[in-house]
C-alpha cells in the first residue's frame, strides 16, 4: 500500500563515527556491525551498510503493545462486522451464528497483529526502518531482538490458524483450509522473503483481497453458507478503506522508502498521485453506502462517518509534514471501523 537511484554505500567502515554518519545517525549512536554478507545482499539498505542499526533501549510492555499497531485493528474488525450483518440478511435474521462470528473476528485480529509484527521484523532486518519518520519499530529501533519479534509474529499467526481451523470444523467447509493458508502466506511475504511483494508496489492488492473481500465474504459464508450482494459490495467498500490506510501510511514514508529501496505504490506513482488515489479509496465506499441506503434506511447513518473521512482527505491533500499524515492515518482507521459497524448494523437491524 517514481523511485530514485540509491547512493553507493561505503566500501569499508573506518571508525564507529564514520559508520554512524553513513546511516544518518549522530556520532556515537550505538549500532550493530555490518553483516559480512551485506555486499552480496539483494537489499539496498544492507548493501549500504544501514541494516541492523540500534536506536533505543529494550522495549517494555508499552513498546510491545505499540508494536502491535493497534490503530490498524479496525481493519480487522470492520469486515467481520459487515460480513456478520450481511449474514443476518441472508439468513432472514434466523441463522445468525455468533460463535462463528467470534471465531472469524479472532482470525482477522490475530492475522492483522501477526502481519504487523512480521512487517516489523522483516523491515527491521532489511534496514528499511532505519530511515523511517514515524514511530520507532521494535526491530529497526533496536528495542527488541529480531528473533523475539519474529517469534511473537509466528505466535499470532498460529492463533489465527487455530481459530481458523476451529471455524472450519464447526462450519464443515474444509476447502477454506486453502484460503486460510493463502492468507498466512500472503501476510508473511508482504515484507518477508527474498522478493517481498510489498516492496514492489503490490501491497494494496493484498490488503484489498484479504482484508476486504476474503474477510467480509468469508465471515458471511461460514455463517449462512452463501454470499449475498450485501456482503460482496460491502467487502469492496471496506477493502478500499483498508487500502486508504495503507496508502496514507506509505505516503508518509515515501522519502525513507526510496532510500531503503522499498518501491511501494506511493513511491511508484509519486506524492501527488498518491494523494488523489487516497481520496478515491476513502470516499468511494460512501457511494456504496448511499446505494444500500435505498434499501436499508439505517444505512444513511453511515454518512456521518464522512465527518472523519472528509477531514482526513483534506489533510492528506494539503499535508506538508509527517505529523499531519499520521493524524490522517488515525482518522482513516477510525472511519473504517465506524463505517463497518454502522453499515453492518444497518443490515442486521
Amino acid at each position: 500500500m517514481a523511485h530514485g537511484s540509491r547512493p553507493n554505500g561505503p566500501k569499508q567502515q573506518k571508525s564507529p563515527q564514520s559508520s554512524a554518519n553513513a546511516v544518518g545517525a549522530k556520532p556515537g549512536t550505538p549500532h550493530s556491525a555490518r553483516p559480512q554478507n551485506a555486499a552480496k545482499s539483494g537489499n539496498p539498505a544492507r548493501r549500504n551498510g544501514t541494516a541492523g542499526v540500534v536506536h533505543g533501549g529494550p522495549a517494555g510492555l508499552g513498546g510491545w503493545i505499540s508494536g502491535a499497531r493497534l490503530r490498524t485493528l479496525p481493519l480487522a474488525i470492520a469486515p467481520v462486522a459487515l460480513g456478520t450483518g450481511a449474514a443476518v440478511v441472508a439468513g432472514d435474521g434466523g441463522e445468525f451464528h455468533w460463535v462463528r462470528a467470534l471465531f472469524a473476528l479472532l482470525v482477522a485480529v490475530s492475522l492483522q497483529i501477526g502481519v504487523n509484527y512480521a512487517n516489523d521484523y522483516s523491515d527491521g532486518i532489511r534496514g528499511t526502518d532505519d530511515h523511517r519518520v514515524g514511530p520507532a519499530r521494535l526491530t529497526g529501533g533496536g528495542a527488541a531482538k529480531p528473533r523475539a519479534v519474529l517469534t511473537v509474529a509466528l505466535v499470532f499467526f498460529g492463533v489465527a490458524a487455530v481459530a481458523g481451523l476451529a471455524l472450519i470444523v464447526v462450519s464443515q467447509h474444509w476447502w477454506l483450509l486453502v484460503v486460510g493458508a493463502a492468507a498466512i502466506v500472503a501476510a508473511w511475504f508482504y515484507t518477508g522473503g527474498k522478493r517481498p511483494y510489498g516492496y514492489l508496489g503490490l501491497g494494496e492488492i493484498f490488503v484489498f483481497v484479504f482484508f476486504g473481500l476474503v474477510a467480509t465474504t468469508g465471515t458471511t459464508y461460514v455463517q449462512v453458507d452463501t454470499v449475498n450482494l450485501e456482503s460482496w459490495l460491502s467487502a469492496v467498500a471496506i477493502g478500499l478503506m483498508a487500502c486508504a490506510v495503507l496508502m496514507v501510511n506509505n505516503l508518509r514514508d515515501i522519502k525513507p522508502d526510496k532510500v531503503a529501496g522499498k518501491r511501494t505504490l506511493a513511491v511508484r506513482i509519486g506524492a501527488r498521485a498518491s494523494r488523489v488515489v487516497f481520496c478515491v479509496f476513502l470516499l468511494v465506499p460512501f457511494v456504496v453506502a448511499a446505494f444500500f441506503a435505498l434499501f436499508y434506511p439505517l444505512a444513511w447513518f453511515t454518512m456521518f462517518v464522512l465527518l472523519l473521512a472528509l477531514p482526513a482527505s483534506l489533510i492528506v491533500a494539503t499535508a506538508t509534514t509527517a505529523k499531519e499524515l499520521i493524524l490522517a492515518l488515525k482518522l482513516t482507521s477510525l472511519a473504517a471501523l465506524l463505517y463497518g459497524v454502522a453499515l453492518g448494523l444497518a443490515f442486521a437491524l
